[in-house]
């Protein structure tokens, strides 16, 4: 008797162990054969800028509407508490994870357990890099927002009349952010020549990514920038007539700086100034004539085609891809889909961001 209560003993202290040794997502959620009331993970960066809000709302209605359930977490940019957060969705028992990293290269780690419990991973707008571990990736032709941006400048300058010189400022997103290059490298495609037959003067002489780069998209670093590249190069009367920005955080930080610095009077008008989200801040500056145009991405548009790409991963399908050679992330090429980006100014921003139905015309009072 004994024998036999010491081998039932036995048994189930090894059974014990074995649970003790392995950790396996739990999730509560049930699902049907097309993946449909599955669990979706959503990584946005924070809450901070009106675009992320507006991101992670898009993609919360659009998933929930075709029958998923939503994990929606903000991380404050904090990279920490970022990681967190997708352990957490791991854990929960998600089955695909939309992720708009923070920083593109610290997911490494995470998303290796990820991909061990059979999570498939969208990098959304933002490329993750260094990993294996992220299946596709949804974005706009971010270089092509950068040559748009450089466009405008062109014609909004006479330039390819031949007019000029003028001086220029250029700016930078931040050195985390992969897609800060692409914006930086199709600006530059268009603007390179002028400045090299000396019809873009930059005052500072500061054109190298790393000088000229504003870590976290930070607004605040950005209006300080602005307000040394001031001080040390626009004084005593010299004019600034336009400013490369990649985007709005770094548009309404440099638009403060040049109204303390006196622009935006008839003898001191603001210079040519670009942008990018359509932010309701950055409108309004728009259409008081303090900043020139702004890229529009219509996050409902990329919002929709990331549910088409969850869809096709729950059914086990390919995802539908319009670009399979440009986005490497350091291990391997993405597959990627890339969304036309348009620009917005005084002269259109109605018929791109009212008529759209993406604001009311009470927004922008």
């Amino acid at each position: 008797m004994k024998k036999i209560i010491s081998g039932v003993l036995s048994v189930l202290l090894a059974l014990s162990l074995v649970g003790c040794g392995t950790t396996k997502p739990t999730s509560t959620t049930t699902t049907d054969s097309n993946g449909k009331g599955a669990l979706i993970g959503v990584a946005m960066p924070t809450q901070s800028l009106q675009r992320w809000n507006q991101d992670g709302a898009n993609m919360k209605s659009q998933l929930e509407a075709k029958g998923y359930k939503v994990d929606l977490q903000y991380s404050n940019n904090d990279v920490n508490t970022q990681v967190q957060g997708i352990e957490n969705m791991i854990t929960k028992g998600c089955k695909v994870l939309v992720v708009a990293s923070i920083d593109g290269a610290a997911l490494t780690d995470v998303l290796k357990k990820a991909g061990d419990n059979g999570v498939k991973v969208i990098a959304y707008d933002r490329l993750i890099m260094k990993t294996s571990n992220v299946d596709y990736y949804a974005t706009f032709d971010n270089f092509k927002v950068g040559v748009i941006q450089g466009q405008y400048i062109e014609k909004k300058l006479g330039l390819k009349d031949g007019k000029g010189p003028f001086n220029i400022e250029l700016f930078a997103g931040s050195p985390d952010d992969n897609n800060a290059t692409f914006f930086y490298n199709g600006a530059m495609s268009v603007l390179q020549q002028y400045i090299d037959n000396g019809k873009l003067v930059i005052g500072s002489k500061q054109k190298d990514f790393t000088t000229i780069a504003i870590q976290g998209w930070d607004s605040a670093k950005a209006q300080a920038r602005m307000d040394n590249l001031i001080t040390a190069n626009y004084a005593n009367g010299k004019k600034l007539d336009v400013v490369l920005s990649p985007n709005d955080s770094l548009a309404i930080g440099i638009v403060a700086s040049l109204k303390n610095a006196g622009y935006g009077t008839a003898d001191k008008p603001f210079p040519v100034l670009t942008g990018q989200d359509c932010d309701k801040p950055n409108v309004l500056a728009m259409i008081n004539n303090q900043q020139s145009m702004s890229i529009f991405k219509d996050t409902r548009t990329l919002a929709a085609k990331v549910v088409e790409m969850v869809d096709a991963i729950l059914q086990g399908k390919t995802a539908e891809t319009n670009d399979t050679k440009t986005y490497n992330n350091g291990v391997k090429v993405v597959p990627s889909f890339l969304c036309d980006p348009v620009y917005a100014d005084k002269d259109n921003y109605k018929q791109i961001l009212i008529d759209s139905g993406y604001y009311k015309e009470s927004d922008l009072k």
